[in-house]
């Protein structure tokens, strides 16, 4: 009888507990000891990622067969690395000459065959210098940033949504036809502006949530594949 692959941290037994600490909110304390726990936090630190995160583009990327060896990536809010790892290793860029490039405001430690701008993507020097860096036109897009949170759902929601928004605008002015665009989302309304303008631009257009991202939370991710180019006219003229 063939033996069904375990689920990651299923054969992990012991589990870690979080006393309770003076001046430690409640809901922190759980939140930590939920995170300490999480399999794929486990499984990220025993197989050399640097964030749980990097498990969802690779559950992305297995369905989907987005990313192919010699591609350009361009990885939008790239820090602590994870997608970058992920996209190095599965399109082998290499060191000498990287083409997966990513950006983020926050500092991060060099990822092997990537190259890294450390800058906010909402400057306006940043879409010029991606591409710059990278050497032409990317083959696919992809975007894990979020909003720092406010602890307001409905404000986190439309700052996040705002920078999915954004990140779409730009994979439509650089994608070489027939790329592919990936970008985190919230569930809710305002992401039916994103969808409109994505319909238009690519010939497909999904709501992917991978196993990775947890169930209770509202994120999932939009992917649009095959970019129709920047020659296509709008289907509103």
């Amino acid at each position: 009888m063939t033996k069904k692959p375990a689920k990651p941290g299923a054969d992990r037994v012991l589990r870690t507990k979080v006393k309770k600490k003076r001046g430690l909110k409640e809901s922190s304390r759980r939140w930590l000891e939920r995170h300490m726990n999480d399999p794929y936090v486990q499984r990220s630190k025993a197989e050399g990622y640097r964030s749980r995160a990097a498990y969802k583009l690779i559950e992305i990327d297995d369905r989907y067969k987005l990313l192919k060896p010699g591609m350009k990536v361009i990885d939008l809010g790239a820090a602590p690395g994870g997608w970058c790892q992920v996209a190095a290793a599965r399109t082998k860029s290499n060191a000498e000459k990287p083409h997966v490039v990513g950006i983020d405001y926050l500092g991060m430690d060099p990822v092997p065959g990537a190259a890294v701008l450390e800058m906010d993507f909402l400057d306006d020097a940043a879409p010029a210098k991606l591409v710059e860096v990278l050497g032409g036109e990317p083959d696919i897009v992809i975007s894990d940033m979020a909003a720092p949170t406010t602890g307001h759902r409905r404000t986190d929601h439309i700052r996040t949504e705002h920078l999915c928004e954004v990140a779409a605008d730009f994979a439509i002015s650089v994608l070489k036809p027939g790329g592919h665009f990936l970008s985190k989302t919230f569930q809710g309304g305002t992401e039916h502006a994103v969808l409109d303008l994505l319909k238009r631009n690519f010939r497909s257009v999904h709501h992917v949530k991978p196993p990775a991202s947890r169930g209770e939370s509202v994120e999932l991710y939009l992917l649009a594949k095959d970019f129709k180019g920047r020659d296509q006219p709008d289907s509103d003229s």
